[in-house]
């Protein structure tokens, strides 16, 4: 475990559950183009990677692609269009996540959101769920040329908030959280009830785990009581 000085989170699927209203733009973007709707479940197996490739993967119809298929610019556009509309319908933070972040808010610690979703969603979508206050800096996946799994958007934060990139904590759920996680050299936690992709990539780094961002927040509370933040314990 580490005493962070200072931690960031990924959004979707690790502090709000945003699933369903990605689904429902989603399957009005397939309608319009003529296609059949998909169930939210696998609209869950596809989040993770930016809104382009959740659109690709819906008119491909898998997760898994070899290119990206045609007319993927003009849907992704209509997408854009329906989630505006339908942003905070049904998406809400997990439980503990409100929890956690005022404990962690307590300890004193700068915290950050490093997210594959566009700017102009993350912002509005933190402060329609009043969450917003909580956090000094955030990245969005067009904030920068790169988003994750390039480990950039996690050094962009870390100098926003001027900590060294090894002294945060990431708290993700997906193969793009850990790939940019070991880039970048970052230690990195995982929450279980996210998005992802359908793969076994934490089924080897079950050490990563923790059930929950308030479980979490109790662990680094614990940590901090019994020491000085920013140092590594074994």
């Amino acid at each position: 475990m580490i005493r962070p000085a200072a931690v960031l989170f990924d959004l979707d699927g690790t502090l709000v559950d945003s699933a369903p209203d990605l689904a429902t733009a989603v399957n009005r973007t397939l309608a319009e183009l003529g296609h059949a709707p998909v169930v939210e479940d696998t609209v869950r197996v596809w989040i993770g990677n930016g809104a382009r490739t959740l659109m690709a993967r819906a008119l491909a119809g898998r997760r898994e692609l070899v290119e990206e298929p045609p007319g993927l610019e003009a849907a992704l556009e209509r997408f854009f269009q329906h989630y505006r509309d339908c942003l905070v319908d049904r998406s809400r933070p997990y439980p503990g996540v409100r929890t956690g972040l005022d404990t962690l808010r307590g300890l004193g610690l700068p915290l950050g959101v490093v997210t594959n979703k566009p700017e102009r969603f993350t912002a509005p979508l933190l402060e329609a769920l009043d969450l917003a206050e909580y956090f000094r800096v955030l990245v969005g996946g067009d904030t920068l040329p790169v988003k994750k799994p390039d480990p950039a958007p996690l050094e962009h934060a870390a100098r926003a908030l001027a900590v060294p990139v090894a002294d945060c904590l990431l708290v993700g759920d997906s193969r793009a959280d850990l790939d940019a996680a070991l880039a970048a050299g970052m230690p990195m936690v995982r929450v279980p009830y996210g998005y992802p992709g359908g793969d076994a990539t934490f089924e080897d780094h079950p050490e990563l785990e923790v059930a929950s961002v308030d479980q979490l927040a109790a662990r680094i509370e614990a940590e901090h009581t019994h020491g000085g933040a920013g140092h590594r314990t074994a």
